[in-house]
């Protein structure tokens, strides 16, 4: 598989060991964030990063700045995109298998290392179970007709 990361300066620190833990996992990694503590707009890297999804250049993208939130609120403008800000194991989880999330959203001031690469890996290895929870899903992406 292949995971885009998208960061802005308050997600750098974090960039790196997010990125060690999916390449550790034999996955790819594709960075479109910056790669300094400049301030800079999340939107915009949220935005390269699931261009990167929805042109299946990238499988899934992992979004990181200083809460998450930003970057969670961005990624959901976008048609095609369901991006679930998480902090924790179970969420992560429950993103993939109950709602089909192809985008990740953490925050780096909110999380340690340590969390984050349990709930990226949470992420990367669930799968979506389909059944009950599609039909949940494609009334998701329905919202997305305006």
């Amino acid at each position: 598989m292949k995971y885009v990361i998208g960061n802005d300066h308050g997600g750098i620190d974090l960039y790196e060991s997010v990125k060690e833990k999916i390449e550790s996992m034999g996955h790819v990694v594709i960075h479109v964030g910056t790669n300094g503590h400049e301030s800079v707009d999340y939107p915009d890297y949220a935005k390269l990063a699931c261009e990167k999804v929805l042109s299946k250049e990238a499988d899934y993208a992992i979004l990181i700045c200083g809460t998450g939130i930003g970057m969670s609120m961005s990624a959901n403008k976008i048609d095609g995109i369901r991006a679930a800000c998480v902090s924790d194991t179970y969420s992560a989880r429950m993103s993939r298998a109950h709602n089909n999330a192809n985008c990740l959203c953490i925050g780096a001031r909110v999380l340690g290392n340590e969390l984050a690469n349990m709930i990226v890996e949470e992420f990367v290895k669930t799968q979506f179970e389909g059944g009950r929870h599609q039909k949940r899903v494609d009334k998701i992406n329905k919202l997305e007709i305006r």
